[in-house]
């Protein structure tokens, strides 16, 4: 099933298939100035004005595309979030609809022998299995969503005949496939590391959870304060406590990208496969990480059953700035790294 790079573009003919539309997002307009969010919870609430306890007009679903023609902060909030988005229908709230864009992609014409890493750049798309006993099959216990990060370890021709890259995730080097033009290569310069002329002793994380907020210090000087959702006070269904732990902490691994799920510190939402979470920094044991989501957009209020959760592009920024150092291309970055402190 597996063709060399060379044997696969000499038979399908890769500059032509990578210009072409995949289906499930072929011929979508969206007008100029509006934005796409994806539902991201079992369903989502339309108001009829931006307020939480106003008359509900309907219903959006998992994974439906909503666009949006503005968004608003209005002083009613609620507070720890602000944030609506205006559709057709009325107002939804912004705690469960993801941002997200359609980029289609040029497919790469090689690849690193320690694969690329990619970032999904289309709101979802639906992962394939293959085996020579049952051919190609739908991976039905989960999608990749916008956002999400995955090395890609070779080039393949998929189900529909056009190139499909092979993913191989940190979850048990498991691997499954997708289609190309849905994954944007990561160039080298988003991964460098940055402040690197800074002392490593004077880097430090505040992260407060009365605030839910996490603050970035090189000495004195803020780099980054934003919004965080940390855990909820709850116990998993491992018997590991749920809240973020307290104390003073410091990095010890880093990983662009890995499998969560499964009982894991995850999210709020009943345990799901979590694949290709990105920007994945851990402070302390028992899994304890800062990383991206995707899952929610409700920064601001605990969700998480024990992590440190970041809008994506900014937990990429904290990933590049913290220490232990990680070069492009490297899968994860070990050592006594940045102070930590969650209080």
């Amino acid at each position: 099933m597996s063709l060399s790079r060379r044997e696969f573009l000499k038979l399908s003919g890769l500059a032509a298939l990578s210009a072409a539309a995949p289906p499930l997002f072929s011929g979508r307009q969206t007008r100029l100035g509006a934005g796409l969010g994806r539902v991201a919870y079992e369903s989502v609430s339309v108001f009829d004005v931006p307020l939480l306890n106003a008359r509900t007009v309907g219903y959006r679903f998992r994974d439906e595309l909503l666009e949006f023609h503005y968004q608003l902060s209005p002083l009613a909030g609620p507070a720890y979030n602000p944030l609506w988005y205006r559709i057709e229908e009325g107002y939804v709230h912004a705690a469960f609809l993801q941002p997200v864009q359609e980029v289609l992609n040029p497919v790469l014409e090689s690849l690193p022998e320690t694969g690329q890493l990619c970032r999904l750049s289309v709101p979802f798309t639906q992962p394939y299995t293959y085996s020579r006993a049952a051919g190609w099959q739908p991976e039905n216990r989960f999608r990749l969503y916008y956002d999400s990060n995955h090395w890609v370890t070779d080039i393949v021709e998929g189900p529909d005949g056009s190139p499909w890259y092979q993913i191989t995730e940190s979850w048990s080097g498991v691997q499954y496939y997708a289609q190309a033009t849905h994954l944007q290569s990561i160039p080298d310069e988003d991964m460098t590391p940055l402040s690197v002329d800074v002392p490593a002793a004077d880097k430090r994380i505040e992260i407060s959870l009365a605030q839910q907020s996490l603050t970035a210090y090189e000495g004195n000087q803020v780099v980054l304060r934003t919004f965080i959702s940390s855990g909820v006070r709850n116990t998993g269904a491992a018997g590991l406590p749920t809240q973020t732990p307290t104390g003073s902490f410091n990095i010890a691994s880093k990983m662009p990208s890995i499998y969560m799920g499964d009982n894991r510190l995850t999210d709020t939402l009943g345990d799901r496969f979590l694949t290709g979470v990105p920007w994945t920094a851990f402070f302390a044991e028992g899994g304890y990480a800062i990383h991206g989501s995707y899952w929610h957009n409700n920064y601001g209020a605990p969700m998480s059953r024990g992590c440190v959760n970041m809008r994506p592009d900014e937990a990429r920024w904290l990933y590049r700035w913290v220490t232990p150092q990680a070069s492009p291309g490297q899968q994860e970055a070990r050592g006594y790294g940045t102070r930590v402190i969650v209080r």
